[in-house]
Parts: structure tokens; C-alpha cells; sequence
């Protein structure tokens, strides 16, 4: 019995397939695969053609009145040369019967702004340059305004130049020099304590820096660095106070938020 059982396995193990790459080889679909791509190309390219000679059957071009035909992504052409997209020619938004409006990448409705699938689109999307290249264009005008904006704001508010007339003496003024070392010592100890509490100054002062380049930002359009915003927002305001003394920002009071500005700095270019 274990003689005959053995024999059976070594008949079944004989007759094993090939491995899967000879056979993957081997198989005539696989070494055609080239022509069988290359039908369903034609073949979409057929369908393509038909679906867009039934849709436009309705159609007729508005100057001439010429049959049209697909010339591009949702472009099509008369006879005559006359070109236009037939989606605005002649296709509505079915949720305010309105006109339709070409945005980025979709068409939308003209009235409620929601998007409306073209049906002289198939398979293609959408994606119109010019409107893109406006938006684009809208965007950076507006970023070049409220930074001129902020620049006239920040000349407006500094003030007038200072002219001594001799040197200043700290020890004229009486408890100057002693509230000053006073206040030196106090953020000595308030860095240590940070230090101990997890709190890396450097970090958040290379965050700060990464975030205003050589510009201007509103303290509360700084990014948050750690996920806890009340702890986090203590530290981007204690780092922008050390930031001041070295030189490295300017901070203006701008209503209830700040005006945080880089300081031009070589060694950071």
C-alpha cells in the first residue's frame, strides 16, 4: 500500500506544469498581446468616433448652420472652419436650466456653481488652460497687493527717526540697570525651564524661519509645529520675543494679532 502510494506521488509530481513564466511565455494570447492592445485601441477609437456622429446628428453649427464634427476635447468645427466648444454652445445645467461656465478641470453651472458632467466628453478630461493661467494670475496679483499692503502698513507705523545728541548713560535713570539684569535673568531662566519641558527653541526658531522666508505673516498664520495649539502657540510667541532681541524678526502690533517680519539677514540667503 505505502509502495503504491509513493509511485502515484512521483507519476503526480512528473506531470507538474511547466513554471508560469515558460507558460506565460508559450501562451498565444501573450505573444499577441501587441495586436490584441492595438484592436481595442481601434476599436475605442471606432466607438469614439460613432457616439460623437450620433451626438452632434442634433446640432448644427449657430453661424452657418453646417454639420459639425469633433475636432479636440470638447472643441468641435463646421465646414467652414467655425470652432467652439459645444458643451457652452449647447448644453445646460439640469439643476437651474442656466448656462454653463468652464472651470479648471470641469464644467459648472452658471447660477449655483455645481459641477455638470459634458456630454461631449468621452473618456477625456477636462482641463482649460486659460482659465487655469487666469486663476493663477488672480492669485498672485492678490498675494503682490496685500504685500504691498503690509509694507505701507509697516512704514506707516514705524517711527521717526532718533537723533542723540550724546551718548545715553544707563545708571541716569534710577533701578534702570537693576530692572534690566532683572529681566535678562528672567529669560535665562525661562529658556532652562523650556528646555526641561520638552520645548526646543532652535526647532521652532528654524520652523519660523522656513515659514517667513524673507516676507511678512500674521502670528496667527504661522502653521502650528506640534499638535497641542495652546502649548504650541506659547512657544511660537516666547521664540518670536528671543528672535527679536537677536535681530533676526521685526514684530508690530497689528489690531489683536502681530506682524511678524524677517529681518534681511546675509547668512540666510
Amino acid at each position: 500500500m505505502a509502495e503504491t502510494s509513493q509511485s502515484e506521488l512521483k507519476a503526480e509530481k512528473q506531470s507538474f506544469p511547466l513554471p508560469i513564466q515558460e507558460n506565460l511565455s508559450s501562451n498565444p494570447l501573450v505573444q499577441s498581446i501587441g495586436q490584441v492592445l492595438c484592436r481595442v485601441s481601434n476599436f475605442k477609437e471606432l466607438v469614439k468616433a460613432y457616439y460623437f456622429e450620433i451626438i452632434l446628428y442634433l446640432y448644427r453649427c449657430p453661424p452657418c448652420g453646417g454639420r459639425l464634427q469633433m475636432t479636440g476635447p470638447s472643441q468641435c468645427s463646421c465646414l467652414l472652419g467655425h470652432t467652439f466648444d459645444p458643451t457652452l454652445e449647447f448644453q445646460q445645467s439640469p439643476c437651474c436650466i442656466a448656462r454653463l461656465v468652464r472651470k479648471t478641470f470641469h464644467y459648472a453651472c452658471s447660477c449655483c456653481h455645481q459641477t455638470v458632467a459634458s456630454k461631449f466628453l468621452f473618456d477625456e478630461r477636462l482641463f482649460d488652460k486659460a482659465y487655469f493661467r487666469e486663476m493663477m494670475e488672480e492669485a498672485r496679483t492678490r498675494q503682490r497687493k496685500k504685500r504691498e499692503e503690509l509694507k505701507l502698513l509697516l512704514a506707516s507705523s514705524r517711527s521717526d527717526t532718533l537723533l542723540l545728541t550724546e551718548d545715553p548713560v544707563l545708571e541716569s535713570i534710577q533701578g534702570l540697570t537693576e530692572a534690566l539684569d532683572g529681566f535678562i535673568g528672567i529669560n535665562v531662566a525661562l529658556y532652562e525651564i523650556s528646555q526641561n519641558c520638552g520645548f526646543n527653541m532652535d526647532y521652532y526658531k528654524g520652523h519660523m524661519l522656513s515659514v517667513l522666508g524673507m516676507g511678512i505673516r500674521l502670528f496667527s498664520d504661522i502653521p502650528h509645529f506640534i499638535e497641542d495649539s495652546k502649548k504650541d502657540k506659547i512657544w511660537r510667541f516666547v521664540t518670536l520675543i528671543f528672535m527679536q532681541q537677536e535681530g533676526d524678526v521685526s514684530l508690530t502690533q497689528y489690531g489683536a494679532d502681530i506682524l511678524v517680519e524677517r529681518v534681511g539677514n546675509e547668512a540666510y540667503g
